[in-house]
């Protein structure tokens, strides 16, 4: 999803890492060819960028340290090739470790689905705000997805941006 008018957006390392080339289509159709900026493979987030002919319309980020169980949200992606679906449900919980077996695992669940294709697209509250990242499912489980919290990738963007990995002490 585009985080600036002038071509950033953020998607999950695992989309990207293993490709050799980008083509990010927008609502309006244009294909354009993203560069990878930066990439973090622990928080499974990645930063790349297109360069439009015309300002792009970028989503704001809200803070995921306030959203609470219970509250509604949508989820926008892909699934299965579907172009820019979207679904609705609450946050089920937050603070979900051991998703993907990472010390850095620190997940809102979702039961708005997310499905495959779904992956480094937005969450989104009912603010319009951002407030995760898909990025993972439960394999056989019905409706219990899981996001990256946006603040926890707000912290390494500025890293991603400038020197295109992230450095933790």
């Amino acid at each position: 999803f585009v985080i600036s008018p002038d071509g950033y957006i953020v998607t999950n390392n695992h989309v990207i890492e293993d490709v050799d080339s980008i083509t990010v289509t927008l609502r309006d159709g244009t294909e354009l060819d993203a560069e990878v900026i930066g990439r973090d493979p622990k928080t499974d987030v990645a930063l790349i960028r297109v360069k439009p002919e015309k300002e792009l319309f970028a989503l704001p980020l809200g803070d995921s340290r306030v959203v609470r169980p219970g509250e509604w949200v949508v989820a926008i992606g892909n699934p299965f090739g579907l172009e820019h679906s979207v679904t609705a449900g609450i946050v089920s919980a937050k603070h979900r470790r051991n998703i993907n077996d990472n010390a850095f695992d620190d997940f809102i669940q979702t039961d708005a689905a997310i499905n495959q294709g779904n992956s480094g697209g937005p969450l989104i509250n009912l603010a319009g705000e951002v407030i995760g990242i898909n990025t993972a499912i439960r394999a056989g489980a019905n409706n219990v997805g899981f996001a990256v919290p946006i603040n926890m990738a707000k912290s390494i963007l500025p890293q991603l941006r400038a020197h295109g990995k992230v450095t933790r002490g």
